[in-house]
Order: structure tokens, then sequence, then C-alpha cells
């Protein structure tokens, strides 16, 4: 779990030390105060990335050229350093405990479950939105996976410029043996966790009357399904098959709830996630993620904010609100006030 968070030239905050409790935190202000930015800080020393930046600089404060969040878990310091860099490209700096280290050595130290209202785009939205979840969480738990979605990413664009090459040029096809074989090598790997992880989600009781489901629509690569397409990548110069054109599928019962789920429906379908994500990252790591929660209540009805209330109770949670009302049924808990 997270204690103290230090933010420097992060976002709207000049300098800003925070202190968090192991059990519930509420960040409370109004609109714009920066409510938000502190549970993307926290994200990032969890993942290395954003859930709301377009672009890394965009995290610096205006006019400044270099950012900073320091995180103090228990015995681990985690260090996030974001500078303009050369001509204006932003670089990224990550140290455990002053150690630098990769994205792939950085990642899953501090270990977190987000849930805000954009994750409703989870449900409705495109297919990349959903595959960038099951990186996100698989990515916390499991550092071979972090390295077989950077390697099969890096042989995805180095395969799809050989197959432009073919059809612009007529290089011969043999160039993309190689590549092939790691793409089958590393998409195997990252479809058989994502499977394991919706396999799970599927298995976990859920405490809402509805029956939720997701259902996997895998894309396999292999030897047999690139001798299907060849002709087809080459036409279009893209690889056609593979876990980057994995999709899952909200049901509710034997309905997609993306077609015929009322907003409630999808609303409560992407909770039920978010609660078995919890639980499959504590199976696997014997740790409690910490739960960042931003200002969800105003989307819930008071049954399933209670249900919310309770869950908050299980674990760290850091929860935002611009409405103090909301935050009646906690009890006493650390608060952090901001002003806009």
């Amino acid at each position: 779990m997270i204690n103290v968070v230090k933010l420097s030239d992060f976002r709207n905050f000049k300098a800003k030390n925070l202190k968090f409790s192991d059990r519930i935190t509420t960040i409370v202000g109004p609109n714009a105060s920066g409510k938000t930015n502190i549970l993307e800080a926290l994200y990032l020393l969890s993942t290395t990335k954003s859930f709301k930046a377009r672009l890394e600089a965009e995290m610096i404060k205006y006019e400044e050229t270099i950012a900073s969040i320091t995180g103090i878990l228990d015995g681990i310091k985690l260090e996030v350093k974001i500078t303009t860099g050369d001509n204006g490209w932003p670089k990224k700096k990550l140290t455990v405990n002053g150690v630098p280290k990769r994205t792939i050595d950085f990642a899953g130290n501090f270990k977190t479950v987000l849930f805000g209202p954009w994750d409703m785009d989870l449900v409705t939205e495109a297919p990349s939105i959903r595959r960038k979840f099951l990186d996100t969480v698989l990515s916390q738990i499991d550092r071979e996976y972090r390295r077989s979605v950077l390697s099969y990413e890096k042989g995805l664009r180095q395969r799809n410029r050989l197959l432009f090459r073919i059809r612009e040029e007529g290089i011969p096809r043999s160039q993309l043996l190689f590549w092939n074989q790691l793409l089958i090598k590393n998409g195997d790997y990252i479809s058989q966790k994502r499977e394991e992880f919706i396999q799970f989600i599927n298995s976990s009781p859920s405490t809402f009357k509805n029956s939720y489901s997701l259902n996997y629509d895998k894309s396999v690569i292999s030897v047999g399904r690139l001798e299907q397409y060849k002709e087809e990548e080459v036409s279009a110069a893209t690889t056609l098959v593979g876990p980057h054109r994995d999709d899952f599928i909200f049901f509710e019962g034997k309905r997609n709830l993306s077609s015929y789920g009322s907003r409630g429906e999808q609303r409560m379908g992407v909770l039920w996630l978010k609660m078995a994500e919890l639980n499959f990252i504590e199976k696997k790591t014997e740790v409690r993620p910490t739960l960042l929660l931003d200002d969800i209540f105003s989307e819930l009805d008071h049954e399933h904010r209670e249900i919310v209330m309770e869950l908050a109770k299980k674990q760290q949670t850091i929860i935002t609100t611009a409405d103090e009302h909301f935050l009646k049924g906690f009890g006493k808990v650390e608060r952090i006030d901001l002003k806009s």
C-alpha cells in the first residue's frame, strides 16, 4: 500500500505532499482542484502510464520542464520523472529505491485497481480499450506478460513494415519467417494469460441479482492462420490475426450489454468486473491492491453505492469526490481537502 506521495510540478501542483491511510482516504474538492490528478499520479507509480494524458508532456506543469512523482510504500521508494527532453519530446525516468529501472521492472511494485466514470467505455467503445484493460491488469502481476507484450508490439511493427515492402517493392516473403515465429511465441503467451484472467472473472461469484459474464473473442495466431490470410495481409500491409485483434464482450445472461443493456446494467457490469479484478490480483500476488475510485458515487444508485462502500473497506482505498454527501456512510476516514 502507499503511505506518502510527493508531487513536484505535476499537473496543477507546484509542490504537494500527501499522506494516505492504510484503510480509506477521501480527497475532497471542487472541480478543477486536482482530485483526479492525484489518482493519475498514483496510477503512474503503479503502471508507469497515465489514464488521461494523450501525451506524457501534458503531465508537466505549464511552463515547467520536469515533473516528478515520488511514492513511499512499505520499504520501497518509487519515483517517476518526466522531462520535456531534447526537441520538446518527453522522457521518462523510473527508479526504485534510487536505482534506475526499465518499465518491465518498475510496473507492479505498487498494485492498484482504478474505477472511474470513463470505465463505462469498456462496455460500449472500441476493442482497443478492452485490450488495454487486459494488458494493464496482467502487466501488474506478471513480468513475463509485460515482456511478451513489448516484444509482440515491436515484432508487429516490423512485420507490418515488411508486408508493406512485399506489396510495394516485391521483396521475398521469406523475410517474414523470423517475425512470424516471434509473434506466435509471444502471442501464445499473451492469449493464454488473457484467457486465464477472463475464466477467473467468469467464475467469480456476483453480489448482484444480475448474472454477468465476459465472452473472450480470441484472435489465434499460428502458422496455419498466417498462411490462411497471407494474400489479404499483403494487400492490406497489416497483420490480420493475433492478440492485437482480441476483444471481449459483456453479457448479462444471454444479452450483449453493449447492444441491449441499459445504462444501469452496463455500469453494474463494470463494477462486477472491477470487484473480480481486485480478487484476481490478490490471488495471483497475495497482495490486496489499492483501490482508486474517481468520483463514481454520483454515477451509482443507493443500492450499488452501498456495495461500493462495503468494498472500499476491504483494502486500502483512495476516493475522490466533489460532493461530501456521498461520504457519510464511511464513518471516520482520512481526509485530504483541496481548493480550486
